[in-house]
């Protein structure tokens, strides 16, 4: 078992922010929220601002520098990031920075450390100031053990699992760029039309001959203004059917290989399906309108609805894009719970294109959707090794394997 020492031991800095909300601006210095940081990682890909003067008042006590950890201290309670190189930015509420001391604790080893069970588990347990919403009060944090081996080990832990999670981050981002790709061809062919554009003024469209035939040369009026000649206008309840999820409790799953998707995106595994993958699932309560895309069978929950094509418009790919596309998250049901009304939905319109060129698109667009699927694979298992690696390497279980890849891995 590794020594234990209070946080306060191996930090040289922990502070929290002033108390008071941020004033928010379009931009200016990134504000980090409790949102931004889930599963050890920082994401400010839809980050928020404040301006110069606030940033120099939410920075008083501490200025957040590369190297440093952040943790939230309610709602929810111990969720840790780093803060990378180069990123300027201020705490918001309901935050503390942790400084590690470099002379007893790495950094990165300390992340995990925090995201370790038995630490979590003090966190937890901690109950904060006994009220109804749990907080992480600074004398908390200070008197919280993290384990402690001798700082050789910590750096050779901190390698091994950050090698698998820098891996999995890769893949991420990897994922980002192929969805990226698959959208800006959507959004060229069927929202902006350009290839149509491209031969109603002469240009060549800049596709193979075979996919630039399928499209029109001119366009005509619509009731949603021009669209290209010969495709037709659609409401949503044409080309599609959101078909009710099913309750499903986690107590009564069953450990399996079908993911499960609430409105807040994959909730577990099962062994039996709902439907048949790939899919589209639609969230219907609690994150009305959020559309998610489901590479394999799946089982949808009463949260959602998923989607069943007709014969109108069969392609996934298509509807998928559309159906982001459309602002559903305002479609609201008439009920205190925030949700999604179907019948609403139904009558939203879509512009259509030819069968043909729907099978063309499939045909550009499938197999980035099969690489990012097969990126997934690849994460989850890093990340299955990762959780198992995890409570071992951190309680020293693996100490003397630890310490052989020391004198391999440090200069």
């Amino acid at each position: 078992m590794a020594d234990r020492a209070p946080l306060s031991d191996v930090c040289e800095l922990i502070t929290d922010c002033p108390h008071s909300t941020p004033v928010w601006t379009e931009s200016g210095v990134v504000v980090l929220r409790s949102q931004n940081i889930k599963g050890g990682r920082l994401d400010v890909s839809s980050p928020s601002y404040t301006d110069e003067a606030h940033y120099a008042n939410r920075t008083r006590r501490a200025t957040p520098t590369a190297g440093d950890l952040v943790i939230t201290r309610e709602a929810p309670m111990g969720e840790v990031c780093m803060i990378p190189p180069g990123l300027r930015c201020c705490l918001g509420q309901r935050m503390v920075l942790l400084r590690p001391d470099r002379a007893k604790a790495d950094g990165r080893y300390l992340l995990f450390a925090l995201q370790s069970a038995p630490v979590r588990q003090e966190i937890l347990a901690s109950e904060g100031t006994g009220s109804t919403v749990s907080n992480l009060r600074i004398p908390l944090l200070e008197s919280l053990f993290v384990p402690t081996p001798p700082l050789s080990e910590q750096r050779v832990i901190a390698h091994i699992l950050g090698t698998l999670d820098d891996k999995i981050e890769l893949n991420r981002r990897m994922n980002e760029t192929l969805e990226q790709v698959a959208r800006a061809l959507f959004k060229s062919w069927f929202v902006d039309f350009d290839p149509v554009r491209a031969k109603s003024e002469g240009r060549d469209p800049g596709l193979p001959s075979e996919i630039a035939d399928l499209f029109p040369d001119s366009f005509e009026n619509s009731e949603l203004g021009e669209i290209p000649k010969g495709w037709r206008v659609e409401t949503l309840g044409d080309v599609l059917e959101l078909a009710y999820g099913k309750a499903l409790k986690a107590d009564i799953r069953i450990a399996g290989r079908v993911p499960v998707f609430g409105s807040n995106g994959q909730v577990g595994w099962h062994d039996e399906k709902l439907a048949d993958g790939p899919g589209i699932v639609v969230g219907r309560k609690g994150n009305p309108g959020v559309v998610m895309w489901a590479s394999t069978d799946f089982f949808a929950i009463d949260t959602t609805f998923y989607v069943v094509p007709k014969a109108s418009c069969r392609s996934l790919y298509f509807l998928f894009h559309a159906l982001r596309d459309h602002d559903l998250a305002s479609l609201g049901a008439d009920s205190a719970v925030p949700g999604l009304n179907r019948n609403l939905a139904y009558m939203s319109k879509q512009v259509v294109p030819s069968e043909p060129l729907l099978e063309a698109f499939d045909r550009e667009v499938k197999p980035l959707f099969e690489r990012i699927h097969q990126s997934d694979e690849v994460s989850g298992t890093l990340a299955s090794l990762r959780d198992a690696l995890l409570p071992r390497l951190i309680s020293g279980e693996l100490l003397v394997q630890s310490q052989r890849l020391s004198d391999e891995v440090l200069p």
